[in-house]
C-alpha cells in the first residue's frame, strides 16, 4: 500500500456515510448529548457521552455539565484506548486488509458504480493497482477517509484521552477487534460497504459539517434517523456495525460499572441513538439513564 492507514473508529465511518438533509442553523451554544447513569438503588455509576471523531479547528463542544462529568469520573471507557498510536493501528489494518488474488476493485461493483469509483480512487490519491491485494472492506475504509471533513486530531475521543492522562482508561474493543468486525463481513456485505462509500462520494459537499452541527446540538432524534440511512440502510451492515456491538458493550458495562468508581463512557454518538442504543440497553438492564439537558 502506498499510504499509511490511520482510520481508527467505526463511528467515524458510520457518521460519514449517512443520508443528506438541509443544514440547520448552528445553536448558540453546544449541547452534545450526555446522560447520567444510576443503579437501581440510586448510586451514581457514571455518564454516557456520544462523541464525534473528527471536528474542524477551534470547534466548541464542551458544556458545563460535561466538564463536571469529566472532573467527577475516575475512569474513562472508550472504543479504542490507543488512538494516538497510529503506527500500531496501521499495522493491524495492514495485516487484516491484505489477501493476495483479489479481483480488480472496479469489477467488485455493479457497472453503475464504476465511474464514480474511478473518480473516488483518483480523488483519494490512489491508483487502481494499489488495491490489487486489498480486501473490499479495507478498500472502502481507505477511500472513505477522503470523504471525512474536519481533523481526526480534533476528535472528541482524543481530547478526552488527553484530559484523562493520569487516570485509568479502559477500552471496549481496541483496534484489532474493531477492524476485525469489517474483516469478518461476508464478501457481499463488504461490497455493499464499498458501494455505499462510492454513493456517498457523489453527494454534495458539506455532509460532515451537517453531521457535526447535528451532533453539537445533541439532536438524538435526527441521529437516530441517520442510523437507518446510507450504509446503515443495509440490514446486515447495520447489525454488524451497530446492533451487535451495542449489545456486547451493554453487557460489558453491566459487569464493570458496579465494580468501578464513576466512569465516563465516551463512544461514537451513533451508538447512543435509537431503541437498540446504549442508553436504552442499559435501561433494560435495570439502570436509570437520564439525559442531562
Amino acid at each position: 500500500m502506498r499510504k499509511t492507514i490511520a482510520f481508527t473508529a467505526l463511528a467515524a465511518m458510520v457518521l460519514a456515510a449517512c443520508g443528506g438533509a438541509t443544514p440547520e442553523p448552528e445553536p448558540p451554544r453546544p449541547s452534545p448529548a450526555l446522560w447520567e447513569i444510576k443503579s437501581g438503588d440510586g448510586t451514581l455509576e457514571g455518564w454516557l457521552f456520544g462523541t464525534i471523531h473528527t471536528l474542524p479547528d477551534g470547534a466548541d463542544w464542551e458544556t458545563p455539565a460535561l466538564s463536571d462529568a469529566i472532573e467527577g469520573a475516575d475512569i474513562l471507557i472508550v472504543e479504542i484506548a490507543g488512538l494516538d498510536d497510529s503506527a500500531a493501528v496501521s499495522a493491524v489494518f495492514t495485516r487484516l486488509a491484505q489477501t493476495p488474488g483479489q479481483l480488480p476493485l472496479t469489477s467488485r461493483l455493479a457497472a453503475q458504480h464504476r465511474p464514480a469509483l474511478g473518480e473516488l480512487i483518483a480523488k483519494a490519491g490512489y491508483e487502481t493497482g494499489d488495491f490489487a491485494t486489498i480486501e473490499s472492506w479495507a478498500a472502502a475504509l481507505m477511500l472513505a477517509q477522503s470523504l471525512q471533513g474536519g481533523d481526526p486530531d480534533n476528535g472528541v475521543d482524543r481530547a478526552l484521552l488527553r484530559r484523562f492522562r493520569g487516570r485509568p482508561v479502559q477500552e471496549l474493543e481496541g483496534a484489532e477487534r474493531q477492524l476485525s468486525i469489517f474483516d469478518q463481513l461476508p464478501e457481499a456485505d463488504q461490497r455493499d460497504l464499498l458501494a455505499a462509500v462510492v454513493e456517498e462520494s457523489r453527494k454534495p459537499q458539506g455532509e460532515s459539517e451537517r453531521l457535526a452541527k447535528m451532533w453539537r446540538a445533541g439532536d438524538m432524534t435526527a441521529l437516530a434517523r441517520e442510523n437507518s440511512q446510507g450504509l446503515l440502510a443495509d440490514a446486515q451492515l447495520r447489525d454488524a456495525l451497530l446492533v451487535r456491538r451495542n449489545a456486547r458493550w451493554a453487557a460489558l458495562l453491566a459487569q464493570s460499572l458496579p465494580a468501578d468508581p464513576p466512569a465516563l463512557i465516551a463512544v461514537g454518538a451513533a451508538h447512543m441513538a435509537g431503541p437498540d442504543a446504549l442508553p436504552a440497553l442499559l435501561q433494560k438492564r435495570g439502570y436509570t439513564v437520564t439525559r442531562i439537558q
